[in-house]
C-alpha cells in the first residue's frame, strides 16, 4: 500500500471523526444571531458562479499559454497526470485570441497554480449551496461553527495528497498555495454566509414533499454544473466545453425556475401531520451536516485510497445521521422506513445500471437523485396512508 493511499485513508478515517463530534453540536445550537441587514446582498450562489467563471477563465488563459509557449503541445505535464487531460482547444477564435495577448509567458502560474488556490472555495461553496437549498438556517449553521475550517481542513489535506500522487515539478508550489487557501477562503466564506438575509431570517422549518422534490432536482442540476466545470475547465479540457454549454444551460435554468417555485408554493410541512417525510427531511438535513467534513476524503478514497474504508466510513455517515431521528419517532415511521429504504436502494440501482459506463462520479450522482426521489415519494405515499388511516378510526 503506498504512502499517498495511508494519507488518504487516515484523511477520511479522521475526517469523519470529527463530523461526528461536532455536527450534533451544530445541530443542537440554535441559528447564529442574524448579522444581515435589510438591504438586499449576494447569496453564497453568486460567490460560486464568480469563482466557477475565474476557473473558466483561467482554463482560456491556460489555452492562450499553451497555444503562445508551448505551440499547442501539452505533453511536458500531460505525461506526469493519468488519460483524459489538455483537450486543448485551439480553433480559430482561441488562436485569435491567443495572437493578442501579450507576454504569454507570464501566464505560466495558471497552469496548475492558479486552479490550487480556487479548488477549495468552489468546493466549499458548492456543499454550502446544496445544503442551503435543503435548510438555509442549517447552512448558516454550519457556515459559522467549526465544521467550516474543518472541512477546508479536511479538503485542504486531501488535495495536498492527491497532489503528492501526481506529483509534478510544481507540486510544492500547489501545496503551498492550497495552505494559503485553506487559511483565507473559511473566514471569506463565513463573513459573506453572516450577509445572507435570506438565511439570516428563514425559520428551521424542515422540508415537505414539494420541498424535497425540489432539493432533488436542483441536487441534480447542481451536480451536473460541478462535473461539467471539472471535466472542462480543472482537467484542461477546454475543447469539450461546447458539447456540454447546452446541458450547463439547462441546469442554470432549472436552478432559477426551482428558485422561483419555492417562492410560489408550500414548501415546507408539518411534521405531525407528515411524520414519514418529516423523519426523512431531518434525516437528509444531519446527513448533509456530518458529510460536510469527510465528504471529499470519502469520495477520494474511493479512487486513491482504500474503497472499502471509503464506503464503510460513508455507511458510517449515514447510520449516525439516521439513527437520532429514528430513535425519535419508533412508532410513527416504522411502517415507512422498510419501504422508503426498499425504494430507494431499487432506483439507486437502476440509475448506476443506465449509468454504466460513464464517469463514477456521473453514476453517483444519478443514484443519489434517484435513491432520494422514490423515497420522498414512498414517504408521502404513506403519509397519506397513515392520514387516511387516522380519519377512518375518528367517530
Amino acid at each position: 500500500m503506498s504512502t499517498g493511499t495511508l494519507l488518504v485513508d487516515a484523511a477520511v478515517a479522521g475526517s469523519v471523526a470529527a463530523a461526528l463530534r461536532q455536527a450534533p453540536r451544530v445541530l443542537r445550537r440554535p441559528a447564529p444571531t442574524a448579522t444581515a441587514t435589510g438591504r438586499r446582498t449576494a447569496a453564497p450562489e453568486t460567490a460560486l458562479a464568480a469563482v466557477t467563471a475565474l476557473i473558466l477563465l483561467n482554463q482560456l488563459l491556460v489555452t492562450v499559454y499553451l497555444l503562445r509557449v508551448h505551440g499547442g503541445d501539452a505533453s511536458f505535464v500531460a505525461r506526469l497526470l493519468p488519460p483524459g487531460w489538455f483537450d486543448l482547444a485551439d480553433g480559430p477564435a482561441v488562436r485569435a485570441l491567443a495572437a493578442h495577448v501579450p507576454a504569454p509567458e507570464l501566464l505560466a502560474p495558471s497552469l496548475l497554480r492558479v486552479p490550487a488556490l480556487l479548488e477549495l472555495p468552489f468546493v466549499l461553496l458548492v456543499f454550502l449551496a446544496v445544503l442551503r437549498r435543503l435548510d438555509p438556517s442549517a447552512h448558516r449553521r454550519a457556515a459559522l461553527s467549526p465544521l467550516l475550517p474543518l472541512a477546508a481542513a479536511s479538503y485542504t489535506a486531501v488535495f495536498c495528497t492527491v497532489e503528492w500522487q501526481l506529483r509534478t515539478p510544481w507540486t510544492g508550489q500547489d501545496t503551498a498555495i492550497r495552505l494559503l487557501s485553506a487559511l483565507v477562503t473559511p473566514p471569506a466564506v463565513a463573513a459573506l454566509v453572516r450577509r445572507d438575509v435570506r438565511a439570516a431570517r428563514t425559520p428551521p422549518t424542515p422540508p415537505g414533499t414539494a420541498g424535497l422534490l425540489l432539493f432533488a432536482v436542483e441536487l441534480a442540476a447542481l451536480g451536473h454544473l460541478v462535473l461539467a466545470v471539472y471535466d472542462t475547465a480543472l482537467l484542461y479540457n477546454l475543447a469539450r466545453l461546447p458539447g456540454r454549454l447546452p446541458g450547463a444551460a439547462a441546469a442554470v435554468a432549472v436552478l432559477v425556475a426551482t428558485a422561483l417555485l419555492r417562492r410560489r408554493i408550500p414548501t415546507t410541512a408539518d411534521p405531525a401531520a407528515a411524520p414519514a417525510t418529516g423523519m426523512l427531511a431531518d434525516g437528509l438535513r444531519r446527513a448533509l451536516l456530518l458529510f460536510f467534513v469527510p465528504a471529499l476524503a470519502i469520495r477520494y478514497g474511493v479512487t486513491f485510497g482504500t474503497p472499502l474504508l471509503a464506503a464503510a466510513a460513508g455507511l458510517l455517515v449515514l447510520l449516525a445521521a439516521g439513527a437520532p431521528v429514528l430513535a425519535a419517532r419508533p412508532r410513527a415511521v416504522g411502517p415507512a422506513l422498510l419501504p422508503a429504504a426498499l425504494a430507494a436502494l431499487l432506483a439507486a440501482a437502476v440509475a448506476v445500471r443506465v449509468a454504466s459506463g460513464t464517469h463514477y462520479e456521473t453514476a453517483l450522482l444519478g443514484a443519489v437523485v434517484a435513491g432520494l426521489t422514490a423515497a420522498v415519494l414512498t414517504c408521502a405515499v404513506a403519509d397519506r396512508l397513515t392520514t387516511a388511516a387516522v380519519a377512518g378510526r375518528r367517530p
